[in-house]
């Protein structure tokens, strides 16, 4: 219990962190500024859900390498659209039905997240080994 309540701590103080520095990207930025900036302290530096806040958290969150994304948060009937990304991403995973602990980045305008999504994806398949 303790050790998910530091994991807990750990991941909102980061949060808190990158909130606080987070700038928007210049024109033309891939996503991965953004990325490096808000995303690798829970997902690690390529997606692989294995940053230092999001180690002790469950459920893990989750590795962009395989692709695999559950969420319809468009509610189209199709889960991992780019559309069921940019909301979860906006919104946080908690009103798609995932874990509240993925924070809502609603400071970034809409083609930051975009940008994020197109980032995201270019990491399916970027495992290490």
């Amino acid at each position: 219990m303790m050790r998910r309540f530091a994991a807990l701590a750990s991941a909102l103080l980061l949060t808190t962190a990158a909130l606080a520095k987070a700038e928007p990207s210049p024109a033309g930025d891939s996503g991965r500024a953004t990325f490096e900036s808000l995303c690798v302290n829970c997902h690690g530096p390529l997606g692989q859900g294995d940053g230092p806040a999001g180690r002790d958290l469950m459920p893990v969150p989750r590795d962009f390498t395989v692709g695999q994304f559950k969420f319809d948060a468009d509610g189209d009937g199709r889960t991992g659209t780019d559309e069921d990304l940019f909301l979860v991403i906006r919104d946080g995973a908690g009103p798609a039905g995932g874990n509240p602990l993925m924070a809502a980045w609603t400071q970034l305008g809409d083609a930051q997240v975009r940008a994020l999504v197109v980032y995201i994806r270019s990491l399916e398949g970027a495992k290490s080994d």
